[in-house]
């Protein structure tokens, strides 16, 4: 890995873009697929943040009293999309529009810096970062976050191969990164400040750097804890090392994880025995990151509950992850390709993309159904929701209300103006949203008990032990939420 930047990296861009059009497009074209595969995207809060988009239009037209929107500067960038693209695309078509922009942002931000790190163009390791990028941070529905890790990526890229002047481009690119989420900034900022210092260390001292980030870690974590609630990771630090990224809709994904760190562990091994010395200085650096994003899961909190007007931080140690799984790919992209890399890798993400397409259409299944319920209601109704997801997975499947009321009813339980983490706010009392975050989080699971103001509002629920059948009902004071609701394993 030599130190030197690589001679005019721009213009090396360009000549890599008139060499591989073809190659760029037909693998833009293949990873935009699960996009429009169904009618639906399935992804956790994208109903969600759809659903906001829209009451962002009534707002504007005044159209929404007790709703407002707040004048934040960060977390909004794909929203911004969505409220542009809407009113003029419709919602289903703004969404995918916006879905797929951040699906290409991600993949080929996440190419540039395997291959910016690894000194070639990482073409082997194409199934390997599209099983990240349709991972979970995908289908949770993080996008903002996501577009801030796929535009740090390029930043990184650049300022880790280019020149003097190409590097300012990373700083040019920094300011869309914290209007995409603010933890890609923090991100782009800790790696950036390590590649410098392991740039500028003489080869035998660079552990020493590692070193030292490692102690920076354990300040933060004493730091944390110290002053702030802190909620501790569910799982032992270990958990997370970036296969679980590919851990979605049930327990037969966890043997895909295993592939992958099966493959992963294989193929390291045989290429650091046939190149033991070079490998060993190819490796430095992105092992030198995944230890630290090893450590950083073992020390960093679950969530962090920071003081108001500050909104809390949650779910640090699984976005993360994300993170570590593209720093995986730098490690893979180290080895000298082999033909079966490519081949092995092709295989698992195969076998991967048939399960989510089997279990995406589930969900669009279920969301037809809950979209034929809510059409029997009259406009503008308050409507509640409990939707469990099935059995062992980790993709949350509640904001299928959201959807199905854009442009017909209102979701009562719609916990962004409560959370403060994002635009659309909303006054105590109004006729629209729970304004109280805990209450919407109530709601959601089945124990909110119905007030007098809360009337006339209806509940959808799930009636069957299998989960993809639903029904609708009126609710009453002092009920609660989801006493109809059917669910085996509570």
């Amino acid at each position: 890995m030599p130190d030197e930047s690589i001679e005019n990296a721009l213009p090396e861009f360009g000549r890599f873009l008139r060499a591989h059009w073809l190659k760029l497009l037909a693998i833009s074209a293949v990873m935009l697929i699960p996009c429009f595969w169904h009618r639906e995207i399935v992804s956790s809060d994208l109903g969600s943040h759809v659903y906001n988009a829209w009451l962002v239009q009534l707002i504007q037209r005044g159209q929404a009293p007790g709703l407002w929107i707040a004048p934040q500067h960060t977390n909004i960038l794909f929203d911004v999309w969505l409220s542009t693209l809407g009113p003029r695309l419709g919602w289903n078509a703004a969404g995918k529009i916006s879905v797929s922009l951040a699906v290409l942002i991600f993949f080929w931000g996440a190419f540039a810096f395997v291959g910016a790190i690894s000194r070639r163009a990482p073409w082997f390791l194409t199934p390997c970062i599209a099983l990240v990028a349709y991972g979970w941070t995908f289908h949770l529905g993080l996008f903002n976050y996501y577009i801030s890790l796929g535009l740090s990526f390029f930043a990184l890229a650049l300022l880790w191969v280019g020149k003097r002047w190409e590097r300012l481009i990373a700083l040019a690119i920094a300011p869309f990164v914290v209007i995409a989420h603010p933890l890609g900034l923090i991100w782009l900022g800790a790696a950036a400040a390590y590649l410098i210092c392991f740039r500028v260390a003489p080869a035998p001292y660079r552990w020493l750097v590692f070193l030292a980030a490692a102690a920076v870690l354990w300040a933060i974590h004493y730091e944390l804890g110290h002053f702030f609630s802190i909620e501790a990771p569910p799982k032992p630090f270990y958990s997370f090392n970036g296969a679980d990224q590919l851990v979605l809709f049930g327990e037969r994904y966890r043997v895909i994880a295993r592939l992958v760190l099966g493959f992963a562990l294989l193929a390291l091994a045989l290429d650091f025995i046939q190149r033991r010395r070079q490998a060993l200085r190819n490796y430095a650096l992105p092992l030198q990151l995944y230890l630290l994003l090893g450590l950083s899961a073992a020390l960093l909190p679950q969530a962090v509950d920071m003081p108001d007007p500050m909104a809390t931080l949650a779910l640090l140690t699984e976005r993360l992850t994300c993170v570590s799984a593209v720093v995986g790919c730098c490690l893979l992209g180290a080895m000298s390709p082999r033909k079966w890399h490519l081949a092995a890798l092709a295989a698992i993400a195969a076998v991967f993309f048939v399960f989510l397409y089997q279990d995406t259409a589930r969900v669009n299944r279920m969301q037809a159904a809950v979209d034929r319920l809510v059409d029997t209601l009259p406009p503008n109704q308050r409507v509640m929701a409990t939707i469990l997801p099935p059995s062992g997975s980790r993709i949350l499947v509640q904001h299928l209300i959201d959807r199905a009321c854009i442009e017909h009813c209102f979701s009562y339980g719609n916990y962004e103006p409560g959370s403060a983490d994002f635009r659309v706010r909303a006054e105590p009392g109004n006729p629209y949203v729970l304004s109280d975050y805990d209450q919407a989080v109530d709601m959601e699971n089945g124990g909110y008990v119905i007030q007098p103001g809360d009337l006339p509002v209806y509940q959808v629920y799930q009636c069957n032990a299998a989960g993809d059948k639903f029904c609708i009902c009126s609710l009453k004071a002092g009920e609660m939420n989801d006493s109809l609701g059917v669910h085996p394993d509570d």
